[in-house]
């Protein structure tokens, strides 16, 4: 599927949010991660590695998402029904999401994407792309606890290449720092004004 069919992906569109990082101060975010040319280098070939995998990464984590009922909330219902549709909107920009992850240098779009990204997960814009009737709020903390099962799982699937277990090793690290980098600008709608 190409980006240009996957309902509510609005990548570098003129109707996305700016965020309220300048890059110079990106790059310091940067560079508190240890963020280098290699990473994007590595991300890279994690991207080539993950491509034909997406299907299966997004199998492992809509399990996860729906063996806990708590998570699953967010893409129901108030009254506790999973929005089936929602739930597959949702899945192919999280593909996406991947294939944007494993593709730096993140420029201007990139950032104002995040912000974006942010806006989804925050009561500012919840259920607003796919006019969702669910809960208007996917609750900070399980947006930073889910940065493990999201890094974790995803060294099985680096591992499903001819690279070593050095370059593996080095494309994981690549993105845990990546999806660090993201949650943090993700938390930007949660944190008081100035605190950020």
């Amino acid at each position: 599927m190409s980006d240009t069919e996957i309902s509510g992906y609005t990548y570098g569109e003129d109707s996305v949010a700016e965020s309220p990082l300048s890059m110079a101060e990106f790059e310091k975010l940067k560079q508190t991660v240890m963020w280098s040319e290699e990473d994007e280098e590595h991300l890279r070939m994690a991207g080539d590695v993950l491509d034909g995998q997406i299907d299966d990464v997004l199998e492992l984590w809509y399990g996860f998402v729906g063996d806990h009922d708590f998570l699953l909330e967010y893409f129901s219902t108030p009254e506790g029904e999973p929005i089936d549709e929602y739930l597959d909107r949702v899945r192919a920009r999280f593909g996406q999401w991947i294939r944007d992850t494993c593709d730096p240098p993140y420029d201007e779009d990139w950032l104002n994407y995040q912000q974006e990204i942010a806006l989804r997960h925050h009561r500012t814009k919840k259920n607003q792309t796919d006019d969702a009737e669910s809960v208007p709020i996917i609750h900070f903390r399980y947006m930073t606890a889910f940065v493990y099962p999201i890094t974790a799982t995803i060294r099985q699937f680096l591992e499903n290449s001819d690279h070593d277990a050095e370059t593996v090793e080095k494309m994981y690290d690549a993105w845990f720092k990546s999806v660090v980098l993201q949650v943090t600008l993700w938390s930007y709608p949660y944190v008081k004004d100035g605190d950020f």
